[in-house]
């Protein structure tokens, strides 16, 4: 849960990386939270609830998109990749699987570093 909170926190967030536990747990928070909304607006009779939760997320969900690309060493840009119907969205899913660089690139630190390990003094 911890994951999906920490999207929100830096709700417009660009920069920076992210990892792929931090993109599935939020895309998997996300799915679980609409799917519940929907159900609850279908019991309700209206539609409104889920709609309006998409569009609160929708840049939450952009920016940790364009983390996960910086993840891997891609501008942030490879996003639109998904515009492009079948094809770019098969290659945006492969992207957002493959693991990061392990050492620092242009976009930061690697977010997997230990960072709980004592600090020589």
């Amino acid at each position: 849960m911890h994951w999906y909170l920490d999207v929100l926190k830096k709700y417009a967030v660009f920069q920076g990386r992210a990892r792929r536990s931090e993109y599935w747990f939020f895309v998997l928070f996300n799915f679980i939270a609409i799917v519940l909304l929907s159900a609850v607006d279908y019991a309700l009779g209206m539609s409104i609830l889920a709609p309006l939760y998409v569009l609160a997320t929708f840049l939450p969900s952009l920016a940790v998109a364009v983390r996960r690309f910086h993840d891997t060493g891609r501008s942030g840009w490879w996003v639109l990749i998904s515009l492009v119907p079948v094809v770019g969205s098969i290659i945006f899913l492969i992207f957002m699987c493959i693991e990061g660089e392990a050492q620092a690139n242009a976009y930061g630190a690697n977010p997997k570093a230990d960072v709980s390990s004592p600090v020589a003094a």
